[in-house]
């Protein structure tokens, strides 16, 4: 289908919230209204279309909306979704191409498909992290299997993530917002550990990659930062588990007590400078990394991740830490351990995240009606310059699996939190 006979579009947003969303969504709708273009806003991400009926249809108001002019009145800086989210999965059991074939596994996707099939959609914005990535690229590869003759759905996508570990752009929407956000709370807690000569230990958002501790860490004045990246060097180890069945698994682990071991000698270095306090900032994502002893009753989800946030390896850590340091010195020294995340992710959001945003969501218009493309994240880098990046260069061809981008070792970026980190001795 050609740009020009795209007549309605769907939009539909998928996983955690993050700040600006309605300034993707909002732009996005504008630009195609000011075309003549129908909008529509489905609701809750796939959860609606994901079990559709032919003999139930789609309920305006209940699972979708028709988004108008006046909807987007004041829009594009509000909090929250408009057209709100869920996690429901359609490409759930499609993990190899030949899998889109089969009609068992392919069949989420196509009661998706039959579902904005039902209510004139011509094509599908997604707006999502990397598992809604994934999702739109399916639903972009199960339509190349139908007949010659079925109507086919130009897929764009919009990258979201307050986690910025997205591959094709340089920084997600939303996560200058959620970090200046959690670094707002770690200034108020230095003055807290300050006050009371104790320690806060953090736990940020982010399962996969550190830029979000990182980011929260530079501006929220951290004494230190770690996440999945520092795991390296003398830190890093592996065990090997016997399970259930006898089979034996190795995995990737970090070394705990060598990482508590340089806390407490951070901590040591700062009471020489009269600095007997502070604020630590770790990766929710070094969760994934805690020796089997520690994961015992932690559950797993469907793809064989960990509950990070069950885990608490920031209260753990903490914990740890307070021990370590009284075996070093005979003195006590309070260090708590919270967890932060949550609470940022439909926060107000910034000026560079609703421009970012918005140029995000403009690029939906342009990539579908002025550049007619199929199956592309809409990128943005430079002075916002607008960018199309095909799927199966952000998707590896044979596991349909995207790929995490990590903050890089010794980068610039890296390094700046060394530098403005307190300095402990290898």
């Amino acid at each position: 289908m050609s740009g020009s006979e795209i007549k309605k579009v769907a939009m539909l947003f998928a996983g955690g919230p993050a700040p600006a969303a309605n300034a993707v969504i909002g732009t996005a709708a504008f630009s195609f209204l000011n075309a003549g273009i129908e909008v529509v806003g489905i609701k809750h991400g796939y959860s609606n279309l994901i079990d559709f009926d032919p003999n139930q249809p789609l309920v305006e108001g209940r699972d979708y909306i028709n988004i108008t002019q006046a909807d987007l009145a004041q829009c594009r800086t509000s909090q929250g979704i408009i057209i709100g989210t869920a996690r429901s999965n359609p490409g759930k059991g499609v993990s190899a191409v030949e899998h889109l074939t089969d009609p068992v596994k392919s069949a989420p996707l196509s009661r998706v498909y039959n579902a904005l099939q039902s209510i004139g959609v011509d094509a599908l914005i997604s707006i999502g992290g990397d598992d809604t990535l994934k999702t739109a690229n399916k639903m972009k590869l199960y339509q190349d299997t139908l007949p010659a003759s079925a109507k086919r759905m130009p897929v764009v996508h919009l990258p979201k993530t307050i986690d910025n570990d997205y591959m094709g752009i340089d920084f997600t929407f939303g996560y200058f917002t959620a970090a200046e956000f959690l670094a707002t709370e770690m200034r108020n807690l230095n003055y807290d550990a300050a006050a009371g000569r104790a320690y806060f230990v953090c736990e940020a958002m982010g399962r996969s990659a550190g830029w979000l501790a990182y980011g929260a860490a530079i501006a929220g004045e951290a004494c230190m930062v770690l996440s999945v990246e520092d795991v390296v060097g003398e830190v890093r180890g592996e065990e090997t588990i016997t399970e259930a069945d006898g089979t034996q698994n190795t995995r990737t682990i970090m070394h705990m007590e060598k990482i508590v071991d340089r806390i407490v000698k951070m901590m040591l270095i700062r009471e020489k400078q009269d600095l007997p306090y502070g604020v630590l900032v770790i990766a929710e994502g070094l969760a994934e990394y805690l020796p089997h002893k520690y994961l015992a009753g932690i559950a797993r989800d469907d793809h064989g991740h960990i509950a990070v946030a069950s885990a608490n390896i920031g209260k753990m850590l903490a914990e740890e830490v307070a021990k370590a340091y009284k075996a070093k010195t005979g003195r006590n020294r309070k260090v708590n351990g919270l967890q932060l995340g949550y609470e940022s992710r439909c926060a107000q959001p910034h000026a560079f995240d609703v421009m970012l945003g918005s140029q995000i969501g403009v690029g939906a218009y342009r990539a579908l009606i002025e550049e007619k493309l199929n199956g592309v994240m809409i990128s943005v880098g430079g002075q916002f310059n607008l960018s199309f990046v095909p799927f199966e260069t952000l998707v590896d061809p044979e596991t349909l699996v995207t790929k995490v981008r990590y903050i890089e070792i010794g980068s610039d970026f890296h390094r700046l939190a060394r530098f403005i980190e307190t300095p402990v001795p290898d």
